[in-house]
């Protein structure tokens, strides 16, 4: 399939893993559009055009091209939403929002970044809304579904004009000297790392609905593209 044919939403390209999915989609042959609440300035590319979307509107994909496939990277934090309302409104309400957008236009095949530990009946609030996530985007009817549950996720978020993360900080220095010897199910992982297993997942025939976790996902080659 061409790039003029193959088009390819993806939603939360500000993120540590969206911002690295337009690495990785850059290099294939497809007509990349991110979808943002606000424009900024992203890595220069012929075939990527952003579009600032309210991610809290049905018909958010009225007027963007109709797309194959759709990543997902859309997430937040308790500590910067401001609440657990708040929090839901983006982790669980304006992904799923994007993804009927993205099905109700034609998209066959849809990538997102949950977290590892994701159950809806977990007893911890944030798992809990992953894991309810997940479930709901499993009865949307795509093709193909592919879910990434990262652990502890490693990137520069201060290039991306993002407030870095105090947890993540403080478990990268004490995790730092112990790393080889931390199961790979919850060494941090990078957010590269994540994007290449996620794109090459999707690209690949496979189940209706497939699960990445963290520890899978640390045995992918990101320079290489490859496992």
């Amino acid at each position: 399939m061409n790039a003029s044919s193959n088009v390819v939403w993806v939603a939360g390209a500000s993120g540590l893993v969206g911002r690295a999915l337009l690495d990785v989609l850059a290099r294939q042959p497809v007509q990349v559009h991110a979808l943002l609440r606000r424009l900024q300035a992203l890595p220069s590319h012929p075939r990527l055009t952003q579009h600032q979307v309210d991610f809290g509107r049905a018909d958010l994909g009225a007027r963007l091209p109709v797309p194959t496939a759709i990543y997902i990277a859309l997430g937040t934090t308790i500590a910067q939403a401001g609440s657990q309302e708040a929090f839901r409104a983006v982790d669980l309400d304006a992904v799923l929002t994007v993804a009927r957008a993205a099905r109700a236009q034609g998209a066959s095949r849809c990538a997102v970044v949950s977290a590892l530990g994701a159950d809806p009946k977990s007893a911890v609030f944030y798992n809990r809304v992953k894991g309810e996530m997940e479930q709901a985007l499993a009865q949307l009817g795509f093709a193909r579904l592919v879910i990434a549950r990262p652990s502890l996720l490693v990137g520069d978020r201060a290039t991306l004009g993002q407030t870095e993360r105090a947890g993540e900080r403080w478990a990268l220095r004490l995790s730092g000297p112990l790393l080889p010897l931390i199961p790979k199910r919850w060494r941090p992982i990078t957010a590269a790392r994540v994007a290449g297993a996620l794109a090459l997942a999707l690209a690949q025939d496979g189940p209706g609905f497939s699960v990445l976790e963290s520890a899978q996902m640390q045995d992918f080659n990101a320079e290489q593209g490859n496992p």
